[in-house]
């Protein structure tokens, strides 16, 4: 049977590209489709590549959102290494992150501390926290001391901080290593600058084949679609047969990626928590800085969110210095960043939630990210892939369970 099997992947970012080689590699031949002219042009790019232990969701205390993202997690690296065949040494920040509580957080510094030890302690039960980007088994969060805090920042609005033992991926390097990986893969053909429009079961049953449609070519028959679309993925999920349901959040976000001419020391920060921003230092030369309501473009409820060529988007120059400049009031250190850069580059894509709100909210849904996975319809699977460092693992049990199943 599998060696009859055509299966149609929607969408080529991290989602799609890893679903795409797990399945090529087990004897599929698949067909990759994106609208963009290469695949990882949106969010698997233009992220901070933070691969997440569940410390970030101090306004979810129910820890369903950090125990769902955990798993996936700490498997990134060894499923990314697999899937790329080499080693992620040399991308991965080397130093442990490091939290700072807002006087505006929608968490107390005291509350945040109570989390964070919570968190802590799922990793440290979990049996593959050995396995992470660092051997995370002894997961432990520290709380800075006063003087600690005024030397790394100073700044009132800045109550508390925490070391946590959480790790990032420099994401431009690795979706140059997946583009590579999937160019080699002789059972993928990859379908780009074609946009899908819908996609049909070819007959009455939805456990048969089913057909895709595009703006460039007629309906083609496949054994199975896999619908891994961030941008548009609800629009195609309507016209194979799933509703939307609930509430969603589709947010076009950009941030900096920098670069400076010579060596600079600083922590990777994060403040939280709430509509804040963050810094990731990938080698002491190429950087993340992300200000949240400075990179915030589009927060769309729409099925079919609009097309990024539609967006007036701000100059490049504009963003940079208020990214820059809001940084440097709660962070004097980012002035050494700023100082030395030699190119900065402004990225960005979309990215969905299953939740509404504003961060500044406590009671917005989008507080609570564990509302994702794959949904079904015959021999149509739809994928919300919830964050960046899951997606080899999801893509892993899916073509598992499709193949083995």
């Amino acid at each position: 049977m599998r060696a009859h099997r055509h299966i149609a992947v929607l969408g080529a970012g991290i989602m799609g590209c890893s679903t795409a080689l797990f399945l090529a590699r087990r004897g599929v031949a698949v067909s990759l489709f994106d609208e963009a002219g290469e695949p990882f042009t949106g969010a698997s790019r233009w992220n901070e590549g933070k691969i997440h232990l569940g410390y970030l969701y101090s306004a979810d205390s129910s820890l369903r959102s950090a125990q769902h993202v955990l798993s996936g997690s700490l498997l990134f690296g060894k499923l990314t290494e697999e899937l790329l065949d080499t080693s992620l040494d040399g991308v991965i920040t080397e130093q442990d992150d490091l939290y700072l509580c807002h006087r505006d957080s929608l968490v107390p510094a005291d509350d945040m501390a109570h989390y964070l030890a919570q968190v802590s302690s799922l990793v440290r039960s979990h049996p593959d926290a050995g396995k992470y980007l660092v051997d995370a088994s002894q997961a432990r969060a520290r709380q800075l001391s006063r003087t600690e805090l005024n030397a790394t920042t100073g700044a009132d609005e800045i109550s508390a901080g925490f070391h946590v033992p959480e790790r990032s991926v420099e994401t431009n390097w690795v979706a140059d290593r997946f583009l590579q990986a999937v160019a080699a893969e002789p059972r993928i053909t990859l379908r780009l600058g074609e946009r899908v429009l819908a996609a049909q079961p070819q007959g009455n049953s939805v456990h048969g084949r089913w057909t895709v449609a595009t703006d460039l070519r007629q309906p083609e028959h496949y054994s199975e679609v896999i619908n891994a679309l961030w941008h548009g993925r609800m629009g195609v999920d309507q016209t194979a047969g799933i509703a939307a349901a609930g509430v969603w959040s589709n947010r076009y976000r950009q941030s900096l990626f920098l670069r400076t001419r010579q060596r600079v020391r600083t922590p990777c920060a994060i403040i939280a928590t709430g509509p804040f921003g963050d810094i990731k230092n990938y080698n002491e030369r190429d950087f993340y800085l992300s200000w949240y309501p400075a990179g915030l473009r589009v927060d769309s409820s729409a099925i079919e969110p609009p097309p990024v060529h539609t967006l007036d988007l701000p100059d490049h120059a504009v963003l940079t210095a208020r990214v820059l400049d809001t940084l440097e009031t709660l962070l004097p250190w980012v002035a050494d960043i700023r100082a030395n850069a030699e190119r900065v580059q402004v990225g960005g894509g979309w990215v969905f939630a299953a939740g509404r709100g504003a961060l500044s909210d406590p009671t917005a849904t989008l507080h609570k990210r564990s509302d994702y996975g794959v949904t079904r319809n015959g021999n149509y699977l739809s994928i919300d892939t919830g964050k960046y460092p899951t997606a080899p693992w999801t893509a892993r049990n899916l073509v598992q369970a499709l193949l083995d199943g």
